[in-house]
């Protein structure tokens, strides 16, 4: 089990716009990564109702459980990792949910079962990713429910810095700010819930 404190700072694109940034950071040494994220939830969304998200990720072979919740100490969400293996991750899919100590802990904290935990589906994210001004500059193209989005994220350390480098980069190649829901979000939405 791990913790960390992430401060992102995302904006909706168009599909020209996601092609025009790709061609700018395209002499950054961009890194390609593959993911599919799974999405769990309660019937009655107790986790949204707590501006919380569940999800197993799988990536390059591993999978990692993750509970963010907004950080109790200032800016960013506190995100709890939990190393789950292929078939523990299949089990979850299916609805046998195994418990994981602190993701057990932190959904009781909140007055969640995780026996009540459902499956959601699964979002599939191409996504590129290099470092730009002491951020990391990730560039998603998302699949889900016959849905195609494009999003920028900056990932920082620190949330003035962080803010200063998103707007910078949305001035400079003419991307209007846009209110961007996160991506567990915009996957229930489109199951008409």
């Amino acid at each position: 089990m791990s913790q960390e404190i992430e401060i992102e700072f995302k904006n909706l694109l168009t599909k020209e716009e996601y092609q025009k940034l790709v061609e700018h950071f395209y002499s950054y040494d961009l890194t390609e990564i593959e993911q599919k994220n799974h999405y769990f939830e309660t019937a009655d969304f107790q986790l949204k109702k707590h501006h919380a998200a569940l999800r197993i990720r799988e990536k390059k072979g591993t999978f990692q459980l993750t509970l963010k919740q907004p950080n109790p100490d200032g800016a960013g969400l506190l995100e709890t990792h939990c190393p789950i293996t292929p078939d523990e991750t299949q089990q979850w899919i299916i609805g046998h949910i195994i418990a994981k100590d602190e993701i057990t802990k932190a959904l009781h904290a909140m007055n969640i079962n995780i026996h009540d935990l459902k499956y959601g589906g699964m979002l599939e994210t191409y996504r590129l990713e290099c470092t730009y001004n002491n951020t990391t500059v990730v560039l998603d193209q998302s699949h889900y429910n016959g849905y195609t989005d494009y999003e920028l994220e900056i990932e920082a350390e620190d949330e003035q810095h962080g803010i200063s480098v998103f707007q910078q980069l949305l001035t400079a190649h003419h991307i209007p700010k846009r209110k961007t829901e996160n991506k567990i979000e915009r996957f229930y939405h489109t199951l008409n819930i």
